[in-house]
């Protein structure tokens, strides 16, 4: 496909958390549009709101018409993309999903673009691209260079991930949460299972038959379809933590062969947008002067086992766990000729 005019872009979910992330981000990036349009749901539809320098109505998806929209993007949860986002595609635009609907779907990429965006030569055959977990996407960035290195073995990894993994709700639920005990009231639970305030939830998403969660089943699943590894040994452990935004992972990595830490710092400071902390370690807080960047510290090799080792990453969440990963995803469609 080529065209002689930048893209139309439609944003499904335009007023959420992610979409309004995304829509900065495109401004940001200079990335090229012919149109910008915003839908949402009947209880969003018709309000105004400024999207890079003008007014847009916020159109009621159950109305919209797609056929002249080039790629979609879809970030309103997934009940909403499992239903419409396939009409999307069928109606001409490459769809950019931002939810769990087709991660795992044979017909759909999975993309990272760092990682496996020579996938977007070709158009999916579903019109479809899945944008990964939040906490998948970074990871694989950095287990990506690992494996052709050192070879993986086994992947183990404790999630720390932030409020704003719940979108808008998540984080107006840690503040009211706050407010509330602060004032010596009873914190309630709307968007995640407990209050989270001054507390850590070790369980996000639906509890699963076999003790594990479906956020950690997701981590699984995808890291090896991204890495097209499919019997990669990888095993989450994700908790919910009282933190706006910002999630972060200790991971522990087996490997084939010997891993020297000086070497492997210096293999992940060379990966496109990452930063190596070599002094202190990087946090939620600390890395909001680079939120388009893979933050990793604390590498270190087991002195008892020299194929083992161990490093803490910290990333942006609604950026590079979202928005930016799909906005790089339309960069790559674009620059292949297939958006």
């Amino acid at each position: 496909m080529s065209r002689s005019r930048p893209p139309r872009i439609a944003v499904v979910g335009g007023t959420g958390a992610v979409g309004q992330t995304l829509l900065g981000l495109i401004e940001q990036r200079g990335f090229a549009h012919d149109s910008v349009r915003l839908i949402a749901s009947e209880r969003s539809a018709g309000r105004t709101v400024p999207v890079l320098g003008k007014t847009v109505v916020v159109e009621d998806l159950r109305t919209a018409d797609f056929s002249d929209v080039d790629i979609a993007f879809f970030s309103a949860g997934t009940p909403v993309s499992a239903e419409w986002a396939g009409k999307a595609a069928g109606a001409g635009a490459l769809v950019i999903d931002n939810t769990n609907a087709f991660r795992m779907d044979p017909a759909s990429q999975l993309v990272v673009p760092q990682v496996n965006g020579a996938l977007l030569a070709e158009r999916p055959i579903s019109g479809i691209v899945a944008n990964p977990n939040c906490s998948t996407i970074p990871l694989v960035r950095l287990l990506r260079p690992v494996h052709e290195a050192y070879g993986l073995r086994s992947v183990y990894v404790s999630t720390y991930q932030a409020a704003s993994g719940g979108g808008q709700n998540g984080i107006d639920e840690l503040y009211d949460g706050a407010r509330s005990i602060l004032a010596g009231d009873t914190a309630e639970a709307r968007r995640f299972s407990q209050p989270l305030a001054f507390d850590v939830l070790p369980a996000i998403d639906v509890l699963q038959a076999d003790g594990f969660t479906l956020e950690e089943r997701k981590m699984r699943q995808e890291s090896r379809r991204i890495l097209d590894l499919p019997g990669l040994d990888l095993v989450a452990t994700c908790v919910r933590v009282p933190v706006e935004n910002g999630h972060s992972e200790a991971v522990t990595l087996e490997c084939d062969r010997p891993v020297d830490a000086a070497e492997l710092a210096r293999l992940l400071d060379a990966q496109d947008e990452v930063k190596v902390w070599r002094e202190g370690w990087p946090t939620p807080r600390t890395i909001v002067d680079a939120p388009d960047l893979v933050h990793v510290g604390r590498i270190r090799v087991d002195p008892e086992r020299p194929n083992r080792a161990l490093l803490w990453l910290v990333a942006d969440n609604l950026r590079i766990g979202a928005a930016l990963n799909a906005l790089q995803i339309a960069e790559r469609a674009v620059q292949e000729g297939i958006a």
